[in-house]
């Protein structure tokens, strides 16, 4: 049997600038993919630490890194693709991630199309409960683990 290999990769759980007043999340809809919302995430590159990797995607895909780091998960996640997952993750059966909660200083400077292929086409801020509603499927056991940990841990 094969051993499956898994992309290290970082996410993104992006509070607004009006938090803690007002609590609510970042989701994007990729571009290419009508109804697929996520969380910012992305690859780690060689030599480039999780903190080092979360800002330069914050930035390539939101247009905008000025951040409150808050926490980060203890952990990493690992979770396999869909069997109708995209050939873009290829050779990869899925994805090793390290999840930081952040805060926006100022959400008016999100700029999607910053970088030369942007990641997201939209993007909404919701309520915890709406995320879920919004996020591609195969993605809300691990964002509803990532999410209620921070909100026993009180820095949501």
């Amino acid at each position: 049997m094969r051993k499956k290999s898994y992309r290290a990769n970082v996410a993104a759980v992006i509070l607004s600038s009006s938090h803690p007043q007002k609590c609510q999340f970042f989701v994007g809809q990729c571009c290419g993919m009508n109804n697929r919302w996520q969380f910012p995430q992305g690859g780690i590159d060689e030599h480039e630490t999780p903190h080092e990797a979360l800002l330069r995607e914050l930035q390539e895909e939101i247009g905008y890194n000025d951040i409150e780091v808050l926490g980060e998960f203890p952990e990493w996640i690992t979770y396999d693709f869909p069997k109708t997952k995209s050939t873009k993750m290829y050779p990869f059966d899925g994805q090793t991630q390290k999840y930081f909660l952040v805060r926006l200083k100022d959400d008016t400077m999100i700029k999607l199309d910053a970088y030369e292929i942007p990641e997201f086409h939209k993007h909404r801020f919701m309520c915890y409960e709406d995320v879920f509603k919004r996020v591609t499927y195969f993605k809300r056991r691990v964002y509803r683990r990532v999410i209620d940990y921070f909100i026993k841990e009180g820095l949501i």
